[in-house]
């Protein structure tokens, strides 16, 4: 029985970068050091037909490629082998002239050639039949994190290259230790720490999202999406937890609600749109996007319940603090039971791959086939005119050879399960990243006051438009990246997995952290615009997505919804934000 291969939310974020990093296009966050080296694999014109798996002896009709001088006068070049002899005079010690006998391997026959060909599997055999039938079956590994084997051996300078110069994004890296400086200094301009710290943390979220990926990719299914689901949102959860430290409840459920819509709406936007430019329509899985979108208004009614329910009655903080407790744990239980569906009993179903729709040719290219044709068209096969028995010329059989993937791998850009990152370099990546985070997020929680105070901007556009930039910026590149490729499944993978992580996993955990610090303004009551905003959006997405397919015209309704509530929050009175 062919096992199902795991899907996973980890698994899904790894392919769609996996294919957005080796990318050769526009995005900043993509892999300088990873390129293709399947390109490099050329065609060896020397042994054309077994390459193809074609016999000559099946292109009848047609010389056979030899050199027109040198070459022996019988067989093809498939028959010369290493060890064929042709008839050359020679002088035996009496003085008569010897011509031996003609034998080349094409004179072999079927029983050694069969001989030749069992060769190898005989022995194999013999191995397999000398195995136990325990010994047949794979061992599973239970150990906590396994070992994988690069292709290449890790060095100092790979280690360095794939860490700190593996994009051009991380040239922002400087902003990180600028950030903490400028800080750490008393008078400094609360405004200056703000914007190089946001910068700063951009280039960081995508190193720590990397090196979680090399960490989950030595351990198993459930380790892994643990680590996912602790360090998929570090970025929100590290900001979240800062601000919550100082205080500022608002930003914390700006921050996290403005998530949300950034991915359903500005990157889901974005992928439908640019991905749907050359395309009629894209096809993503339904059940997978159906089951998204039952989950997400699961969780828009999670927040709405305990929004009225404080808004419409006189009891105190506590009860609408008790209220939201109960339903964080159900939510966190409703995460684990959509997790396990995903993972253990449906899996099959969302591994199943969507219709591809090719793109429409550009005016200025070339149309498929141009140059193939030029080449079969006018010259033929080698100059060889000739018909095979089916009737088909010589020109079909090298136009098919030629329309076939010349490498022999399939058209695909997804990087194979290959480390990229020792597990010593990857697991210092991570803490060394996540510390950084932590440092940029407190002077920016901390200049979050003065830059609403005296640089014009509400609490409410920093966090539902600004501060969901610092952490999902390599994860829009990403979904876009991979939707112009019309990788669709991946695309909303990322965009709707994300927002189903913050609604069903972030939100409900940073209410539990805000009842063991003893806060009962950290609850599920939000402000009625964010819910009124977060509603509207969670409503158009669960349209657009339900039939599992999409187009241009759908992307700019998403993307415009977003700009429309981008400048509502722009003027939304800060004096109306409850502390």
């Amino acid at each position: 029985m062919e096992r199902v291969p795991s899907v996973n939310a980890f698994q899904i974020k790894r392919q769609a970068h996996a294919v957005s990093r080796s990318d050769a296009g526009w995005n900043p966050f993509r892999h300088v050091w990873n390129k293709d080296h399947r390109r490099s694999q050329t065609w060896d014109g020397n042994d054309a037909e077994a390459q193809r798996g074609i016999n000559p002896n099946d292109l009848e009709g047609s010389s056979p490629i030899e050199h027109s001088h040198t070459a022996p006068a019988g067989g093809s070049f498939r028959d010369m082998g290493a060890d064929a002899e042709y008839p050359v005079e020679r002088t035996d010690s009496s003085g008569e002239t010897v011509v031996p006998s003609q034998r080349t391997t094409a004179d072999a026959t079927g029983h050694e050639a069969a001989g030749i060909r069992k060769r190898k599997t005989d022995g194999d055999l013999e191995k397999t039949e000398g195995l136990d039938p325990e010994e047949k079956k794979p061992r599973k590994d239970h150990r906590m994190f396994k070992h994988v084997e690069p292709k290449e051996p890790f060095t100092t300078a790979n280690q360095i290259q794939r860490t700190l110069l593996n994009s051009w994004i991380n040239v922002l890296l400087v902003a990180a230790p600028i950030g903490i400086v400028l800080g750490a200094i008393p008078d400094m301009n609360q405004i200056a720490v703000f914007v190089v710290n946001f910068i700063a943390i951009i280039p960081l979220a995508a190193m720590l999202s990397f090196a979680t990926e090399e960490i989950a990719l030595r351990t198993g299914e459930t380790l892994g999406g643990l680590l996912n689901a602790s360090f998929g949102n570090a970025v929100e959860l590290i900001v979240a937890i800062m601000a919550l430290v100082k205080g500022e409840v608002v930003i914390v459920q700006t921050s996290l609600i403005g998530s949300v819509l950034s991915n359903l709406l500005l990157v889901m936007g974005m992928c439908f749109f640019f991905g749907g430019l050359r395309r009629q329509e894209q096809y993503f899985n339904v059940t997978v996007a159906q089951t998204a979108a039952s989950l997400l208004a699961l969780a828009i009614a999670a927040i709405i319940i305990p929004t009225v329910f404080d808004k419409e009655t006189t009891l105190p903080p506590s009860s609408t603090a008790a209220l939201s407790r109960g339903t964080s744990v159900i939510l966190l239980f409703v995460y684990s039971a959509y997790l396990y569906f995903q993972l253990k009993t449906h899996q099959d179903v969302f591994a199943e791959e969507s219709q591809k729709v090719p793109m429409r040719p550009s005016k200025h290219a070339l149309h498929p086939g141009a140059i193939k044709k030029g080449m079969v068209g006018p010259a033929g096969l080698m100059g060889l005119p000739g018909r095979n028995e089916e009737g088909s010329s010589n020109n079909e059989q090298l136009q098919k050879i030629l329309n076939a993937n010349p490498t022999g791998h399939e058209d695909d850009d997804d990087e194979s399960e290959d480390p990229q990152l020792s597990f010593t370099v990857a697991m210092g990546t991570l803490i060394g990243s996540t510390v950084l985070i932590a440092f940029c997020a407190e002077f920016l929680v901390d200049s979050i006051d003065y830059v609403t105070k005296s640089g014009g901007i509400s609490k409410e556009f920093l966090g539902l438009i600004l501060l969901p930039i610092v952490g999902n910026a390599a994860e829009h590149a990403t979904a876009v990246t991979v939707a112009i490729k019309d990788k669709m499944d991946l695309a909303i993978g990322v965009a709707v997995g994300s927002s189903m992580q913050v609604s069903l996993f972030l939100i409900p955990l940073l209410v539990i952290i805000g009842w063991g610090m003893g806060m009962d303004n950290m609850n599920l009551s939000f402000d009625l615009f964010q819910v009124a905003v977060l509603f509207v959006s969670v409503l158009l997405v669960n349209y657009l997505i339900g039939d599992g397919k999409s187009h241009w015209l759908e992307g700019m309704l998403l993307m415009c919804l977003y700009v429309i509530i981008a400048v509502c929050s722009w003027w939304y009175p800060a004096n109306e934000a409850v502390e």
